[in-house]
């Protein structure tokens, strides 16, 4: 740009020489160059100046303005990383969390696998399926009933004919002792639901779980329902919900043969259904009882009050009695009072009289 404005300033120069040229005498060309010459020296060598100045204040700005600008974009990309890394080290840590989370969870299910597998070697025996049962059973009761309340159930209690029940539940009238019997048919009931087994292994293996069934139902309602002693039912409770589900969806015939045998199938599930309904029973009967205790009670304070209404009756007319008495006295009293006064009004003034003379 400089060398642009320096050109167009020669050429006008050029042609304000050849200008003079023709205006001037040839003797003062030289003069008048020389002063020409010496004054565009001047004029550009200010113009030079001035322009470098003014390029270099420009210049000084524009550095000035960059570097701020600099300094607000380096501001705000610290900034910006800041965020970032303040969100990189939380992502981090909640990975890290969830990982160790993560980890113990894999933990608990190694645990739980290791408890499945034992627990799967314990079923195997009936013995076992047993105890297991009757602990079972024994919690659902003690959730429902609270633990060791013998007033209203025994766990391995012994009936008349000698025989020991898992739990006798001590219901209200009508329903009475009621027998609850523990009972896990697991070995046919496996192969019936294993499809790994042919179909007919499976028949067979179905047939052999209706027998078990049955047995089981023949041996509660033998045992556990003595007339006269226990109620006329009692319960079978099956430990696992798979099977009581598999009996009530497939096998209708073992809930019939039940309901004739007077024996009832519960799970867990139902069990705690039924024993809570019986506990309502329970409560109400008790507050029924403790209603006619009250109303009783209610009833004798009421003939207690009465006599007391009576009593204090009585005494009340006799206090008003006394209190007329009382009154006649008081007048008599004052009559009496003034009587004497007057009387010793009477003897004074005889006395004066008496000095008078």
């Amino acid at each position: 740009m400089e060398y642009v404005i320096l050109g167009i300033l020669i050429l006008v120069l050029v042609i304000s020489v050849f200008s003079l040229f023709k205006n001037i005498n040839e003797s003062n060309i030289t003069e008048r160059l020389g002063k020409l010459e010496t004054t565009t020296v001047k004029e550009l060598g200010d113009f030079q100046n001035n322009l470098t100045k003014e390029l270099n204040q420009d210049f000084l700005a524009l550095n000035e303005r960059l570097e701020v600008r600099l300094r607000l974009i380096n501001d705000q990309v610290n900034e910006r990383l800041d965020q970032n890394f303040e969100k990189t080290n939380k992502t981090f840590t909640s990975v890290l969390e969830r990982l160790s989370k993560i980890d113990e969870a894999q933990k608990k299910i190694d645990h739980l696998s290791s408890d499945i597998v034992s627990l799967q070697s314990v079923l195997t025996d009936k013995k076992t399926r047993g105890i297991f049962g009757e602990v079972h059973l024994q919690h659902i009761l003690s959730n429902v009933f609270g633990e060791n309340n013998t007033t209203i159930y025994k766990m391995q209690y012994s009936l008349e004919n000698g025989t020991i029940v898992d739990c006798a539940l001590f219901a209200p009238d009508p329903l009475g002792l009621l027998c609850i019997d523990s009972k896990f048919p697991l070995e046919n009931y496996r192969t019936m639901v294993d499809k790994n087994y042919s179909e007919e292994i499976r028949e067979q293996a179905a047939k052999l779980f209706k027998l078990d069934m049955k047995k089981h139902i023949d041996a509660i309602s033998n045992k556990y329902i003595i007339p006269g002693v226990t109620s006329d039912q009692a319960i079978l409770f099956l430990p696992a919900e798979a099977i009581f589900a598999e009996v009530n969806a497939y096998h209708s015939d073992i809930i019939e043969y039940a309901y004739k045998k007077r024996v009832w199938l519960t799970s867990p599930t139902t069990l705690i259904s039924t024993l809570t309904t019986i506990q309502i029973i329970i409560k109400n009967m008790e507050r029924d009882q403790y209603a006619a205790v009250i109303h009783k009670e209610l009833r004798l304070l009421d003939e207690e009050f009465r006599r007391y209404k009576d009593r204090w009756d009585k005494l009340s007319r006799s206090i008003e009695t006394v209190g007329r008495d009382v009154k006649d006295i008081h007048t008599t009293t004052e009559k009496i009072t003034k009587r004497f006064q007057s009387i010793n009004q009477v003897e004074v003034d005889s006395l004066e009289y008496q000095e008078g003379e």
